[in-house]
């Protein structure tokens, strides 16, 4: 059975509050020498909001995924049908996820995080009644559209609301802890309530997602909507039509077949649209995204860094999940607890890597993220064999895996928005998003395929997951040579 692990995000503890004026949250920094914000208890309940948005957003993918057995055993449904559980979730969350972005810009964040936040408390709650499997994929499909509108949109109102620099990069810091005790805690808890019904894994985030929407109709300031834009209709029908049929060709072909009529024409039909919403951005007065933006070295580098952390690190947990469980038959609680020392890793270590940033740049740490990685994807094929043991092979590779998504995801965040105008931090939040959701299912497309081929193959016992993790090694690798080459040109500057 196929499985879709998704995203995370990032931030730091150590602030004092003092000032209690709203205003003193989001003003700019004064010219000249940038003071350090003042975090008001105001500020400190808008990133607890965002937090707690993220926090149910990797709750969410994790409790289901586990799920997806008792689903399938009570409402009869195929392995192909069960996985579109996951992936209609994934075609709404990276087919709308630049549009959501952009969206936030136009319309204002706060405006439009709160309508999404309350769609996707209104989709859990249908999930958790309906009786038949196609609805069931329709309220997916509806709360990964809704993620797509939330999950740029909180990024960006963090963004605008913590000043560049120090303050930005502990917030973010923060935020990355929430999404991986969202996921970590997921996976505990979607073992213990599938025990007692898998539709409470779907009832649980109900109210935690309405108490989030209430407190962000008291605590989120009100926003201007961006004064140019929004008129490009073109340019959003091509977009959103175009992305949503890269993404579904992404991850239907595993199973469709890469060769197959369909999907050659979905690739050329998704080309086409695609290249028609760059012909109209670079012709229409307002265009609905600005194309200049991919001109940032910064930008693009970290747009290509996050598809190598996310394709390799989801796509390796992915592999572990049917190992575990379909292998060494083991329980889902089992399996999530195995599993666990990333998650913890990853929520205890990101509230250091925004003084970090503050202190060596993101350069480095994202370099430091994709050595860890790639050394721990070598170590499990150095020492797995036929059956890999635990302690001497798993666990080691977790530890390393955590340690290089805890340095890789803020930093990359960080990265990806620096240096980029107010008006369009939804656009460049989106983007790096976008970017590490459809890698990630790119990747784990292909993945998924030579897992099969694996096990046609008879490789038994781990030998048929070893095409797979060869291919997320390599990822990891050109993730670690793509962010080596900047830092080899500033030593190289320095010692000229």
């Amino acid at each position: 059975m196929r499985r879709h692990l998704m995203h995370v995000h990032v931030l730091s503890f150590d602030v004092t509050i003092t000032d209690t004026s709203p205003a003193s949250a989001v003003r700019a920094p004064a010219t000249g020498a940038p003071a350090e914000q003042t975090w008001t208890p105001r500020l400190w309940g808008v990133l607890a909001v965002l937090c707690a948005v993220l926090f149910l957003d990797g709750l969410d993918v994790s409790m289901v995924g586990v799920a997806l057995p008792s689903i399938g055993a009570e409402l009869g449904l195929s392995t192909t049908s069960l996985q579109w559980i996951v992936n209609g979730y994934v075609l709404g969350y990276g087919g709308l996820l630049l549009l959501g972005g952009r969206t936030a810009d136009l319309l204002g964040r706060r405006r439009v995080f709160l309508a999404a936040l309350a769609v996707f408390a209104v989709a859990s709650l249908v999930g958790g009644l309906v009786n038949d499997g196609t609805l069931l994929i329709v309220t997916r499909f509806v709360k990964g559209l809704a993620a797509a509108f939330t999950a740029p949109t909180a990024l960006s109102i963090l963004t605008t609301s913590f000043h560049e620099g120090p303050a930005r990069n502990r917030a973010l810091s923060v935020f990355s802890v929430f999404g991986a005790s969202g996921y970590s805690s997921g996976l505990i808890l979607g073992g213990l309530l599938t025990s007692f019904g898998w539709r409470w894994t779907f009832l649980t985030p109900v109210p935690l997602a309405l108490i989030a929407l209430v407190a962000g109709i008291a605590l989120i300031p009100r926003d201007k909507p961006a004064a140019e834009g929004g008129h490009d209709l073109v340019g959003a029908i091509t977009l959103t039509g175009g992305m949503l049929l890269a993404v579904y060709t992404v991850v239907s072909a595993p199973d469709r077949g890469w060769l197959d009529p369909v999907t050659l024409g979905s690739v050329a039909l998704a080309a086409a649209l695609l290249i028609g919403f760059v012909i109209t951005e670079n012709k229409v007065r307002h265009p609905l995204i600005r194309l200049g933006i991919l001109r940032i070295g910064t930008i693009v580098r970290a747009n290509l860094s996050i598809v190598a952390l996310f394709g390799s690190y989801l796509s390796f947990q992915f592999m572990m999940t049917l190992y575990l469980q379909d292998v060494l038959h083991w329980s889902p609680l089992k399996m999530a607890m195995a599993l666990l020392p990333a998650g913890l890793l990853v929520a205890f270590g990101s509230p250091f890597v925004g003084r970090l940033i503050d202190r060596y740049g993101t350069a480095p740490l994202i370099f430091s993220s994709m050595l860890s990685l790639s050394l721990g994807y070598v170590w499990f094929l150095a020492t797995a064999g036929d059956t890999p043991h635990y302690a001497f092979t798993v666990l080691p590779t977790m530890l390393l895996l955590g340690g290089g998504f805890a340095f890789g995801f803020s930093s990359i965040m960080a990265q990806a928005t620096d240096g980029i105008d107010d008006s369009e931090q939804g656009l460049a939040s989106g983007l790096v998003q976008t970017s590490g959701q459809v890698g990630a299912a790119l990747v784990l497309a292909v993945v998924t395929a030579l897992v099969a081929g694996g096990a046609h193959g008879g490789g038994g016992d781990f030998g048929e997951f070893h095409p797979g993790v060869n291919l997320v090694s390599g990822v990891a690798v050109v993730g670690l040579v793509l962010n080596l080459i900047p830092l080899l040109r500033r030593t190289r500057s320095a010692l000229v």
